[in-house]
């Protein structure tokens, strides 16, 4: 009741001191009536008070959030749902929920009188340009009497949770070197496409169905083999992320960082898609594998929160690599390199391993003068020609490019004797300057 008593608005506050100096006026007059309208001005706001604060406590709230996983620049919809648990009817409810400021300011509505046992919901839309996980609440709700004299606020608990992921661009689906790769049976064999006499066999084992068995190679052979109908041959990739800090430019979401992060999930995407087993591995230690079913779920929410980490290094993004080394394909999303740097990543570049780099010239995400952007370039060049001579596949990104165009260059074949002799020759010219 004592925490009612001081949510007595301006208009509960006047009634009391206008039924307290009517009050005494009637004492010190001996006027009964003067009496009987200082007791009323008296027990409204006492009344509304005790209204008002016995409805606070019998107030349940619930929160959902449509969809709870968003692209950035995506509107997600909050649906508030209150319910009257009192026998009580409120008066009308204010309504504000917290949210960050990456999401907006906070919503304010407005929701009449609810009715006892009676439930009604509300609905706002929030947008988020920034990836993140962002907390939405908790509800602060302000309850007030049918005539404005008593004014509580109530806060909910309960909060929930918008992630808020990086935009992921559609890719055409081209033929890439690499994909295939297995263990087992299946390592040593080729698989069949050609019919009958060239179907992939095996031993026959206890428990096969006899059907199965193919009886042309069971002569050739000498035992019984029968049709390896199941294949344990899988397309695998992994996708690297380059998040050292000292290798991008730029800032908020048009920074080399962001153009990098949305790449990296687009690329996992596709290939989660095209049925590849997929794996993520960052500099700063990340190692994500996805599974059937959560994979792309799991993927997305990492990098939701990735950042760019100060202590990165291209040595330690190879070691996470090649600790486990699962070959067939694999793709790099990389900011500025050395030469040095890039010799690094040469060790990737394995027997049955297919290596594509999409890498940014950082640089070009800021207004550099003349000489400061031809030594970037200079040093960039140099760069991709030492990945390119390990064997890597290399795509430049500058400022302003999309990955749905550039995606097309990963399919080609090994880059002609003309593009690195270009590359050669724009390093040694820069390096005659």
């Amino acid at each position: 009741m004592r925490e009612a008593l001081r949510g007595l608005t301006t208009r509960g506050r006047s009634f009391l001191a206008a039924g307290a100096a009517a009050l005494l006026c009637a004492l010190a007059l001996g006027e009964k009536d003067l009496m009987r309208v200082a007791v009323l001005l008296v027990a409204l706001p006492l009344m509304a008070a005790a209204y008002v604060g016995r409805a606070r406590y019998k107030l349940a709230c619930t929160r959902s959030l449509d969809p709870y996983r968003v692209q950035a620049g995506g509107s997600a919809r909050v649906l508030l749902r209150l319910q009257n648990m009192s026998r009580l009817p409120t008066g009308t409810l204010l309504l504000e929920d917290r949210l960050p400021y990456a999401l907006g300011s906070r919503p304010r509505l407005v929701l009449e009188r609810l009715g006892a046992q009676q439930a009604s919901s509300v609905a706002y839309t929030v947008r988020a340009e920034l990836r993140g996980r962002y907390e939405v609440g908790p509800l602060t709700l302000r309850m007030t009497d049918p005539f404005g004299l008593c004014e509580l606020t109530r806060s909910f608990p309960s909060a929930d949770k918008l992630t808020v992921i990086p935009n992921v661009s559609a890719l055409q689906l081209v033929r890439l070197a690499g994909e295939y790769s297995g263990t087992g049976d299946s390592r040593a064999r080729s698989v069949a496409v050609h019919g009958e006499d060239d179907a992939a066999t095996r031993e026959y084992r206890r428990g096969d169905d006899l059907r199965r068995v193919h009886w042309r190679s069971t002569a050739r052979v000498g035992e019984l083999m029968v049709r390896r109908e199941e294949q344990p041959w899988e397309s695998r990739a992994t996708v690297l992320l380059d998040t050292r800090l000292g290798a991008h430019r730029g800032e908020g979401p048009t920074a080399s960082f962001e153009w990098a992060v949305s790449a990296s999930a687009s690329i996992a995407v596709h290939l989660r898609q095209a049925g590849y087993r997929l794996r993520l591995v960052t500099d700063a230690g990340a190692d994500i594998d996805a599974t059937e079913g959560v994979g792309d779920g799991m993927l997305l929410d990492h990098l939701a929160e990735v950042k760019a980490s100060p202590r990165g290094d291209v040595a330690g993004l190879v070691e996470h690599t090649r600790r486990r080394a699962d070959g067939g394909l694999i793709i790099a999303v990389l900011g500025l390199l050395t030469a040095e740097e890039a010799r690094l990543l040469s060790a990737l570049r394995t027997s049955g391993t297919t290596c594509v780099a999409f890498f940014l010239d950082a640089s070009t995400w800021l207004n550099l003068p003349a000489p400061a952007r031809e030594a970037a370039e200079h040093e960039h060049a140099a760069a991709a020609l030492s990945l390119m001579q390990s064997g890597w596949r290399v795509v430049r990104v500058k400022h302003g490019d999309q990955l749905p165009t550039l995606w097309p260059q990963a399919a080609r074949g090994q880059q002609g004797f003309a593009v690195r002799a270009a590359m050669a020759e724009t390093v040694t010219m820069g390096g005659g300057r």
